[in-house]
């Protein structure tokens, strides 16, 4: 790929924000990641898709990014054009119905749509990530998730044409949407169905989830949220804590103390660090009770 003019060409088609040698933990939870050679913030969806073509009449490799809260990019070079999605943080609300963009963070929804009397996305209230990652993995808390509240998403297939997907075309279940087995469709928005309450009730659920995840969880340290998906048998810090990796550490990644499905960087990790420490907690927890533990972590680049 020659860099200097993709990025001449991307610049003049006047697509967004377009950056050489952008590192990728500037755009992770876990704030590490290589240089992307090329970092594109796509403007709209018109933008996005002349992206999209633009790599692929090139051939060149790609890839379409949120909030990157469950991703975990390598520490080498990342050869191609990373989009981002953080423009598509548009939301609408109108009566009970709520339409939001794929950027738009989980957590400022949560929020937002409490101030408006809107219950539903309470359980939202300390995830991470933005709506296209949330929907992607049906995500979820306190026994709720994306598929209670969801109706309809809008997507770009194979083919980048925008079709609409029902909640039974989603196939939701446990941390999985079908969106799993389509890796090139991209979440455009979605549109969501939810319950007036009163606004002050609604805030109080969310304020003492806060204080809860404040008090359990490490929310100070670069992470990605939980590790691994829960065994039905029990859940997965069991495991690890049963294993005895609470508080076990690798370079500067660390199982946390508070919380052992999640593994933290304490402000010095390396990629390595954080891929090698959750590979000997997969490797470890097997060789003791023979439970597979399965990554909700994506990993990037590292091949």
């Amino acid at each position: 790929m020659d860099v200097k003019q993709v990025y001449n060409d991307l610049v003049s088609m006047n697509i967004g924000k377009v950056i050489e040698n952008e590192p990728m933990y500037k755009h992770t939870t876990y704030k590490v990641g290589g240089p992307a050679k090329i970092f594109v913030k796509a403007n709209d969806i018109d933008s996005l898709i002349q992206t999209l073509n633009y790599c692929r009449d090139h051939d060149i490799k790609h890839m379409v990014i949120g909030n990157g809260s469950d991703l975990l990019f390598s520490d080498k070079e990342y050869d191609g054009i990373i989009i981002s999605m953080k423009s598509f943080d548009d939301v609408k609300m109108n009566g009970s119905t709520i339409v939001a963009q794929a950027g738009v963070s989980m957590i400022a929804l949560a929020y937002s749509s409490a101030k408006a009397g809107l219950s539903g996305f309470e359980f939202m209230g300390g995830i991470p990530g933005d709506m296209g990652g949330g929907i992607y993995m049906n995500a979820g808390a306190y026994k709720y998730c994306m598929a209670d509240v969801f109706v309809s998403a809008r997507v770009l297939d194979d083919d980048l044409n925008i079709i609409t997907l029902s909640k039974e075309d989603m196939e939701f279940s446990y941390r999985h949407s079908v969106l799993q087995k389509h890796p090139n469709w991209i979440i455009l928005d979605a549109t969501f169905e939810m319950t007036a309450k009163d606004p002050g009730e609604i805030r109080k659920v969310l304020d003492k989830r806060k204080e809860r995840r404040m008090s359990t969880q490490p929310w100070n340290f670069a992470c990605a949220g939980s590790v691994f998906r829960n065994p039905e048998e029990k859940p997965a810090w069991r495991y690890i804590d049963e294993a005895g990796l609470r508080g076990y550490e690798i370079g500067g990644a660390q199982v946390s103390p508070k919380h052992s499905n999640f593994i933290v960087n304490n402000g010095y990790a390396s990629a390595k660090d954080i891929l090698d420490l959750i590979r000997l907690v997969e490797k470890t927890v097997y060789e003791k009770f023979g439970v597979k533990l399965h990554k909700e972590v994506i990993l990037v680049n590292w091949d």
